[in-house]
């Protein structure tokens, strides 16, 4: 059962907010990525659509001069760490399972390691899918925040999603019962 939906999460105000600033239409098609990844690598489609769609929250703008500096993000930016926050206590106030809620923000946490000292990751199969997710929709030099689409239909591919995942667990239970 899930507690709560990808509408929930994008019918917040908080995360209305931070989806438009991080770029709504990549949160969108990272989630769609992630539900395909999710199924090929046999991780629950529900948790991996969620910290997909909000991998990104934690996202804050910089500028020179009135231009998006690139390259001053990614020598400063912790969008994953902030994000993490933001996205639990988004969960838990929508009512989330405290642990689900925890695994989908570790999942953001660790979807980049622009963060980290150099080194490589021992990422779990949840953490892995996000982060798969979030580089098939890369753009160089952070194009893929600035993709544009308005609310209407982006409420419209949310709800799709969330009748997937839906569709996967009717499935899932249909052959349990069997």
């Amino acid at each position: 059962m899930r507690n709560v939906k990808l509408t929930d999460l994008f019918l917040h105000p908080s995360a209305q907010k931070y989806l438009e600033r991080s770029g709504l239409v990549h949160a969108i098609s990272t989630a769609y990525h992630a539900f395909s990844l999710a199924n090929e690598h046999g991780v629950n489609p529900d948790l991996a659509t969620k910290a997909a769609l909000l991998h990104d929250i934690g996202h804050y703008t910089w500028y020179t001069n009135g231009q998006w500096d690139y390259s001053l993000y990614k020598e400063n930016d912790i969008h994953a760490i902030k994000g993490a926050e933001r996205a639990h206590k988004l969960l838990i106030e929508l009512g989330e399972d405290p642990k689900k809620a925890k695994e989908i923000a570790l999942a953001i946490l660790l979807h980049t390691d622009s963060y980290l000292p150099e080194g490589h990751l021992q990422l779990l199969p949840l953490q892995r899918v996000v982060a798969l997710a979030d580089e098939a929709d890369e753009e160089p030099g952070g194009l893929h925040h600035y993709r544009k689409l308005d609310q209407r239909t982006a409420l419209n591919r949310i709800k799709k999603l969330d009748r997937l995942v839906d569709a996967h667990y009717e499935t899932k239970n249909l052959k349990h019962s069997v």
